[in-house]
């Protein structure tokens, strides 16, 4: 194995070096070719200024505008659906794929996983849609449901849960959004706060519904979205009123009493719950006018001239549409006419859990060319590519890197890489579905290597944006023109932002050589607080000199082209004992990155001089490693239990994290291999795969002490 190793390094340094010259003879005609020219300008656009130069605490304004904000008289949600059906009335606006049957498969290990036998998709055109969408408005009030009066809407992403909330959006009833993962606490605390009497859900999350209806007894209907088997009515109180989906439509086809209240632009549509990452979900009071707000600034800057939206492009959603970034994107697009074919990330890809050995995912299937994703998914697509070049064989393995890096370098330069693209990257980019064009990135920050990775294997635009769902997921965005990593790009054009002073992490706007603070967000995207919670409303959204603003907790740096970098959060910064700040989101972005690592969580605390970490760790990286240690033919379980291998793997992750710029403190002493895995459903991540820092150290108490205890016993140790 070392003899084809080095064969197959020679190989590729061969190849390197022929690569070279043809460089050097070609230089001249690629550049007449290509005008890289075009691309250095690029590099001096000051994508936003502040305000006034002299203050530096005064607003950033975005500087480049590609189309501003349309003033079309469309002021509620429902309104900007119907001037799409209006637009593109017989285009292809949603899709399902057909589910044929499914099968129960169990693994070696005795785990029991539900595979699907999946067909094509097929499409439902805006005008289908929107006579949907009227029979569901009506349905809904035949059942009881008024204008102003909140209805659940508990489920995955489908198209009945866009149908349901366009639905709601037009006859004025906001709709409460909790996410399917949820525990029962969770569920109960929202269904008791906002005092609901209707729930809409899907025949999934029916059993999670029947253990806790009866501790809520406003309750009086629930609609239930059908799936493939009858779902069982036992166990419900009787005084609840169970309707299928489907049921409620038809019957809205017939209601002729459609009386209710249109919306206004300060209406309530969405009351979303957050995932709950710092502890109790909290309510936050969306209205029509903060979604029109958001839209209307991603019209601003993803309206690019160089960039024109086709009529045959297609958005994969997946996401929870429970999560403000989900919600907004669909409803975005929709508005831009672009096909939404639907998805679950269990069925994403050949290799999801949902899928049959042999079949094809989602992605292979609708071939989308716009993707939303979450940091954590990037970073597993990355693992994923290099794990699929890495069962090819080490030359695989090494032209892949080649190959990243080759593209890195010239793309940067101003040159492209059609043959390179075509030849060797074309296996990873099929992997996608092979027709992405751009993927666009939120919730948390992403890591450069991830995106400049993703950037160049893929051969698409990775654009990263910041937003929250108390701004109803706006504030910035890059643009198709900003080619940098690690940043989130200039505010749109109908936010404001600035940065204030936090003393205790010695964050200051008079930074040098760049402006670093709070970022507080202004304008129309401001929601309008936290559902019956005054105290943590007063807290977050202040007004100042006249104006209203919300206060991120997000740390940020901007740079001298006026793009945003997020580089800490306040509930993320710990000090340790010697007084060292260690901003811990900083160090799971750097290290999740490195193959063996799954997912990532570092703690620290003013009682100890350093940072421990639990970490998923990746199970065929974690077997080669093992092998390498000459220890075969043993579990997972007994892998992550091993002290030989947690020793082994500490010292390469800590390694890791040197060469990616970690200084010493920086770097976990100790860490734990845990075997469970961190899922929505465990209650240890948020349904965006955000870490519930809290539960995850409550989950691990006795581990994490055990930890601190065993450094205390042997001493310190140099890192």
């Amino acid at each position: 194995m070392a003899l084809q190793g080095w064969r197959a390094k020679i190989v590729v340094y061969c190849i390197k070096f022929l690569v070279l010259i043809y460089d050097i003879l070609s230089f001249p005609i690629y550049f007449l070719i290509d005008k890289p020219w075009n691309r250095w300008k690029l590099q001096k656009i000051i994508w936003s200024k502040l305000e006034d130069d002299r203050d530096p605490y005064s607003c950033y304004v975005r500087q480049v505008h590609h189309k501003k904000p349309e003033e079309n008289g469309v002021k509620t949600m429902d309104e900007l659906f119907r001037s799409a059906v209006e637009k593109f009335g017989e285009r292809e606006c949603y899709g399902v794929r057909e589910v044929l049957g499914e099968e129960v498969e169990e693994t070696s290990s005795g785990k029991v996983f539900k595979k699907m036998n999946l067909g094509e998709y097929k499409w439902s055109r805006f005008n289908e849609i929107n006579q949907r969408v009227d029979d569901v408005s009506k349905g809904l009030l035949s059942l009881g449901v008024r204008s102003k009066k909140p209805v659940i809407l508990l489920a995955e992403t489908r198209l009945e849960w866009i149908i349901t909330a366009q639905a709601c959006f037009r006859i004025n009833v906001p709709v409460v959004t909790l996410y399917a993962t949820l525990g029962e606490d969770g569920i109960i605390h929202g269904i008791t706060e906002t005092e609901v009497t209707h729930i809409i859900t899907s025949s999934e999350i029916m059993p999670k519904l029947k253990k806790i209806l009866h501790k809520v007894p406003m309750v009086s209907h629930l609609v239930y979205m059908e799936g493939k088997k009858d779902e069982s009515l036992e166990d419900i109180p009787t005084s609840v009123k169970v309707v299928p989906f489907r049921q409620m439509e038809a019957s809205g086809r017939e209601y002729l009493e459609a009386n209710f209240t249109p919306p206004k632009s300060d209406d309530l549509a969405i009351l979303m719950y957050t995932s709950g990452s710092t502890g109790i979900p909290k309510g936050v009071m969306i209205t029509h006018k903060n979604l029109i707000t958001s839209v209307k600034g991603f019209n601003d800057v993803l309206s690019h001239p160089s960039f024109q939206f086709r009529e045959r492009d297609t958005y994969i959603a997946y996401l929870p549409a429970a999560h403000v970034l989900e919600l907004a994107t669909e409803c975005f697009l929709t508005y831009l006419g672009i096909r939404v074919g639907f998805s679950t990330p269990q069925t994403l890809t050949d290799f999801s859990t949902a899928v049959k050995k042999g079949e094809k995912g989602d992605l292979k299937v609708l071939k989308p060319t716009l993707m939303v994703v979450v940091p954590l998914m990037l970073d597993r697509i990355r693992k994923s590519i290099i794990q699929l070049a890495g069962k090819e064989g080490t030359f695989t393995r090494l032209m892949l890197d080649f190959a990243v890096s080759y593209k890195k370098f010239w793309s940067e330069k101003g040159f492209r890489t059609p043959r390179l693209d075509k030849k060797l990257l074309k296996t990873y980019k099929d992997f996608m579905g092979g027709e992405l064009r751009v993927i666009m990135c939120g919730s948390a920050p992403l890591s450069p290597d991830t995106q400049a990775f993703i950037r160049s294997c893929l051969n698409v635009q990775v654009l990263q944006g910041y937003g929250l769902t108390e701004t109803a997921a706006c504030a910035t965005i890059m643009d198709f023109d900003d080619y940098s990593s690690g940043r989130v790009g200039a505010p749109v054009s109908t936010c404001k932002l600035r940065l204030v002073n936090w003393k205790e992490g010695n964050y200051f706007v008079t930074d040098k050589p760049n402006p670093r603070g709070e970022v507080v967000i202004g304008g129309d995207c401001l929601t309008l607080g936290y559902f019956k919670n005054s105290v943590q409303t007063q807290e977050a959204f202040k007004i100042e000199g006249g104006d209203r603003w919300f206060y991120t907790g997000d740390i940020g740096e901007m740079m001298p082209d006026g793009t945003l970098k997020i580089i800490d959060r306040k509930k993320d910064l710990v000090k340790l004992q010697f007084g060292e700040y260690i901003a811990l989101g900083k160090v799971e972005a750097e290290l999740k990155t490195y193959p063996l690592i799954e997912n990532i969580c570092v703690f620290g605390n003013g009682l100890h001089t350093y940072l421990i970490a639990l970490i998923i760790p990746n199970p065929m990286h974690l077997k080669s490693l093992a092998k390498e240690l000459g220890k075969k033919n043993v579990s997972f379980e007994e892998m992550c239990s091993d002290e030989e291998v947690a020793a082994e793997a500490a010292q390469r992750i800590r390694d890791f994290g040197k060469r990616c710029g970690l200084v010493g403190s920086e770097l976990p002493r100790k860490i734990k291999l845990c075997v469970e895995d961190w899922n929505p459903e465990s209650g240890l991540v948020t349904a965006a795969f955000k870490l519930r820092r809290k539960n995850i150290e409550n989950h691990y108490r006795s581990v994490i002490d055990s930890l601190y205890a065993e450094s205390r016993q042997n001493g310190p140790s140099s890192i």
